[in-house]
């Protein structure tokens, strides 16, 4: 009963849609009606005089203009190709354990099959329709889905062989799902997903979809940037009427929605109930793990110009840390001795590559193809190809600052480390009374080259370095001094060598020329879904003089370069995770007391005069 309410509400949100579409051809085609009526009119004596003469000639000119732009506006929204998310075709031979399973579960709830699978780089599935003629074939230089994975070619199930248009909907699935997951979790959560192809097959609900979907493309369309000023103008008018017809189908559209899915989770009800209760906790479970894998461990790797090959086998291993970990999470694990999703794929290897490619695509901007700037990394080889070199690279930047910003080495010199990069340089320099003299950079200074007059005050006017101070910078301006200055040129550097840096999205485009249809590849677009805002100064400088600490410990201590699941790049004294290292830095940079490092370093026998090792 409720299948059917959820279906006739759909059903009557569409026919909604689809009046709205009729009223605006009425409306195009009403001067055309009264104009035919006119000269029909005047050809037969009834309407006949010369004020409708002239009457017949004004309303037949403005029917055929109104025609033409009708017929304008429509080839725009009939030609626009409809927005595709961004994922990797999975071809039946490369699955067919999973296109059999989906199609079992679609015969079981009495929908039809969708028409494909493909594997998206999130926690989330849904059915997507590509039924548009444009899908069929993408224009040239177009980059979606795994065409523009050009290192991936040629492996079964990856190719890149011209497609044709499918007739349902393609189901798109989380690619940590299918490691993370076992099988019968996997179908208990594709069930009310797999059941929404009912609805979809329905003639007015398809047909009011792509209406929207239309209209939706053709407002991109027109809303392009790179267009001459007459074609902007032409198609400002017609952006206008898709827009306004879009905000009038906004409402019933998603009702529509709603009511698909209300009905396809009714239908999924009776396949596998008491199993998808348990499932959506390991959906939670999965997504938690999924954004700690990116934000602390995927990340510092995608900007060392490294991108991780196994984020969804990372998944597993971070889950089975934090199942360990968190007493919430316990029993979990248990269910690692049933069968995984991943095994109903011929070569997961292969396409766990595919979809971290994309994630890095996605959530950092990256190339589209792996190179020489843009390797991928195994995690055997992650401590010593990121976090060895992310370390050193952060100790050789924050002491290039300290050189731009005068601060000498040593009070010693015939200290071992007198003239080196050691780890005593730092923490004299944070630790500084906020009573003596500072250093403010001048004209010259390598920190500013276009800055004019400097202030030389203590309260400092970085603004005027060019260098803008968050609330965070605020705060350490108004603590210490010096210690603003080294955050301010720690950022200030970093933009330097992000701009500095080659575009390399840019330059995996091949050159192809921009336009509406490449405008989720657009890479003044990427990243589509950053993962995390700019860091203020004070989290650059922790970051830092997190780094020379720990390049400080293996240089002098004997530590090693570690990856922990959850936390990302790690240092490992004997073996085991130093976890009480960043309250101690904090402590240093926000209040300049550098006592509980000092005696940290101490405990583990760190020499920070020793000079170490940079890249």
């Amino acid at each position: 009963m409720g299948v059917e309410v959820g279906a006739q509400s759909a059903r009557s949100r569409a026919l909604a849609v689809l009046r709205i579409r009729s009223r605006a051809l009425a409306v195009a085609l009403l001067p055309a009606a009264v104009a035919v009526v006119l000269l029909a009119g005047g050809s037969t004596g009834h309407i006949t005089g010369p004020g409708w003469d002239t009457t017949r000639w004004i309303v037949t000119a403005f029917a055929v203009l109104v025609l033409l732009a009708a017929a304008g506006i429509a080839l725009v929204v009939a030609r626009a190709r409809p927005a595709m998310s961004p994922t990797v075709a999975i071809a039946e031979e490369s699955a067919p354990d999973l296109y059999r399973m989906v199609r079992d579960l679609a015969d079981r709830l009495d929908v039809p099959a969708p028409s494909a699978i493909a594997l998206t780089p999130d926690c989330d599935s849904w059915l997507e329709d590509r039924t548009h003629l444009a899908h069929g074939r993408p224009p040239p230089g177009d980059r979606d889905e795994t065409e523009g994975l050009q290192g991936l070619r040629g492996v079964r199930g990856l190719s890149a062989r011209p497609r044709r248009a499918p007739s349902a909907p393609v189901l798109v699935i989380g690619s940590p799902f299918l490691w993370w997951m076992r099988v019968g979790e996997l179908r208990a959560v594709l069930a009310p997903v797999v059941a929404g192809t009912g609805p979809s097959a329905h003639p007015d609900i398809a047909a009011a979809r792509r209406f929207v979907r239309g209209l939706d493309a053709a407002v991109a369309v027109t809303s392009a940037p790179t267009r001459g000023p007459l074609t902007r103008t032409v198609l400002g008018g017609a952006g206008w009427v898709t827009r306004l017809l879009l905000r009038s189908c906004r409402g019933h559209a998603a009702e529509m929605e709603r009511g698909v899915a209300a009905a396809a989770a009714e239908r999924a009800q009776a396949v596998d109930y008491g199993l998808r209760i348990v499932a959506q906790e390991q959906v939670g479970l999965a997504y938690a793990g999924w954004d700690r894998l990116l934000t602390r461990v995927a990340l510092p790797a995608w900007r060392m110009g490294r991108w991780p090959s196994r984020l969804d086998a990372g998944v597993v291993a971070a889950l089975t840390e934090l199942s360990r970990r968190d007493r919430l999470a316990e029993g979990f694990t248990s269910r690692l001795g049933e069968r995984p999703a991943c095994d109903l794929l011929e070569e997961p290897g292969t396409v766990d590559e595919a979809a971290s490619l994309l994630a890095a695509r996605l959530f950092h901007g990256g190339p589209a193809e792996p190179g020489p700037d843009w390797a991928p990394v195994d995690w055997l080889e992650y401590p010593d190809e990121v976090v060895d070199r992310k370390w050193r690279a952060d100790a050789a930047r924050l002491h290039r600052v300290l050189d731009a910003l005068g601060v000498r080495h040593s009070t010693d010199p015939a200290a071992p480390g007198s003239g080196g990069p050691t780890l005593a340089r730092v923490l004299d320099h944070l630790m500084a009374s906020p009573d003596d003299d500072r250093h403010v950079p001048g004209p010259d200074s390598d920190l500013d080259p276009d800055a004019g007059v400097l202030a030389t005050n203590r309260g400092g006017a970085y603004e005027e370095m060019g260098i803008g101070l968050d609330e965070d910078d605020a705060e350490l301006v108004l603590g210490n001094e010096r210690t603003a200055a080294l955050a301010a040129g720690l950022s200030a550097e970093l933009a330097r060598e992000e701009a500095a840096a080659p575009d390399l999205a840019s330059a995996s485009a091949g050159g192809a020329e921009p336009g509406p249809d490449r405008a989720l590849w657009d890479d003044g677009l990427l990243p589509l879904f950053p993962l995390q805002p700019p860091r203020s100064g004070r989290e650059l400088l922790a970051d830092h003089v997190t780094a020379m600490v720990c390049c400080a410990a293996m240089d002098t201590a004997g530590a090693a370069p570690g990856l922990d699941w959850l936390d990302g790049p790690s240092l490992l004294v004997d073996g085991v995770r130093a976890a009480d290292l960043a309250p101690r830095v904090l402590t240093l940079v926000e209040s300049g007391d550098p006592t509980p490092l000092r005696d940290w370093l101490r405990h583990l026998g760190v020499r920070p005069e020793k000079p170490v090792r940079l890249v």
